[in-house]
């Protein structure tokens, strides 16, 4: 596992629309790896890729590490169970972020209230970067996934 971005296999992401990901939005380069992160906001509500729900922990282990660099702290996987069962994982900066979201979601809950996987201090990385890739970056990158 990578310690810096958590993810074993470092051309993984982006997993949607890749091409058009790495061409058009803002990257997180993993200084220890090389793996591109969406770290681009949405524009109509500003939110990052980190801030929706994900289908599955591994998933969700994909992205923590931009909730991380956004937040300048450890964030945490929650595991949120619907009424009607349906389980997803979401990213949050802290317990509180996490009641929050509960009291606005009526019908979710977190059974352990706590995160399922986070890293237990945040760190900085010196070779990270934070930008768009060039054409040859993409093509490079596409070829090694």
């Amino acid at each position: 596992m990578c310690v810096e971005c958590y993810v074993d296999e470092k051309r993984i992401t982006p997993l949607l629309n890749p091409i058009e990901c790495l061409q058009n939005h803002m990257q997180y380069i993993c200084g220890t790896c090389g793996r591109c992160i969406c770290i681009e906001k949405e524009p109509k509500r500003g939110l990052q890729r980190w801030n929706f729900p994900f289908k599955s922990l591994e998933i969700a282990k994909m992205y923590l590490r931009t909730a991380d660099y956004s937040m300048k702290k450890s964030c945490g996987i929650y595991e949120i169970e619907s009424q009607n069962g349906r389980r997803s994982y979401k990213i949050f900066a802290s317990d509180n972020d996490l009641q929050l979201y509960l009291k606005k979601n009526k019908g979710k809950f977190c059974k352990c209230m706590k995160p399922i996987f986070a890293v237990t201090e945040y760190k900085e990385y010196t070779n990270t970067q934070i930008r768009k890739l060039t054409s040859n970056e993409v093509q490079q990158y596409m070829s090694e996934r």
